[in-house]
């Protein structure tokens, strides 16, 4: 838990909830590992299995899962190359397309961009930061600057961010643990945007399950197909707009869910009749590493 990303903060707690989660089991021998810098110097080699609760950067985008393998130690989530894609939204909106998964429109855009490529609304996102951090939705000419500054400043003013077309409609997420979907979340913002505040600091955003129905099925499915596209295993959570018409579009595959007490995967996991720690134990019994 911790590393050196955006995301520290969300990591150390969701890192605590589960370690507790697996010592209260009576079964692990659990060692909590804090990590300061992008290496594995503070863990010890000599462990069976890694949780690996670090959300963003190194602990995401395959780096960590790079090394534990080098180390044959096996891993909860997925290994490398999907932890890659995943990480990086214009890989994976790449491989979504190419797979006929359904997504919405994009384009890209650099510091010298004048104006949206795309037509308004559109929401504006660095490409490899997570927890909402640095996105903005630009729904006026006037908004385009300040939202396109404040994806770049999430990377250090350099490379591309994603623009990608604002779906109307509600928003809904999937947990995916060992290729079988969770119960469908969805997600009811004050204001109807879901940003870093209305993640982590309100107690206004609700988070009501979805009823069973087509469109519950449809998203699980489309879960499952985003999930089996970009090559995950172990737990991964599908994030989603449904439009007005009931259409669905993948928005973004989390390859290190929170688990904190805000969080969505343990909330869908508990609702399938597991405790908190049974849905870390069932992650944890999946873990593995790249062959």
């Amino acid at each position: 838990m911790g590393g050196t990303s955006s995301e520290r903060e969300v990591s150390l707690a969701s890192g605590r909830n589960i370690a507790e989660a697996l010592k209260s089991l009576g079964k692990y021998d659990v060692l909590p590992v804090v990590l300061d810098s992008d290496n594995l110097d503070p863990m010890p080699r000599d462990v069976d299995a890694v949780y690996i609760a670090l959300h963003g950067g190194w602990g995401e985008n395959g780096g960590v899962q790079a090394e534990l393998d080098k180390l044959r130690i096996p891993y909860t989530g997925p290994g490398v190359m999907a932890s890659k894609i995943a990480m990086d939204k214009i890989k994976t909106k790449m491989v979504l397309e190419m797979k006929g998964v359904p997504t919405a429109k994009w384009s890209l855009a650099s510091p010298g961009t004048e104006s949206s490529p795309l037509p308004l609304p559109v929401v504006v996102k660095p490409p490899c930061d997570g927890s909402s951090v640095g996105i903005s939705k630009v729904s006026t000419a006037d908004g385009w600057k300040p939202a396109l500054d404040a994806a770049l400043a999430a990377q250090n003013g350099v490379g591309e961010v994603l623009v990608e077309e604002f779906i109307p409609g509600r928003e809904m997420t999937v947990g995916v643990i060992d290729g079988e979907a969770l119960p469908v979340i969805e997600i009811v913002a004050k204001g109807g945007w879901y940003g870093y505040d209305e993640k982590y600091n309100s107690n206004e955003t609700k988070y009501p399950f979805l009823d069973d129905g087509k469109l519950a099925d449809t998203l699980r499915k489309t879960a499952i197909d985003a999930y089996n596209a970009v090559g995950c295993r172990g737990v991964t959570r599908v994030d989603f707009r449904v439009s007005p018409l009931g259409r669905v579009y993948v928005l973004e595959l989390n390859t290190s869910p929170g688990f904190t007490s805000h969080s969505l995967v343990p909330k869908a996991g508990m609702k399938t009749g597991l405790s908190f720690a049974g849905v870390c134990d069932r992650i944890l019994q999946a873990a593995d590493f790249d062959r």
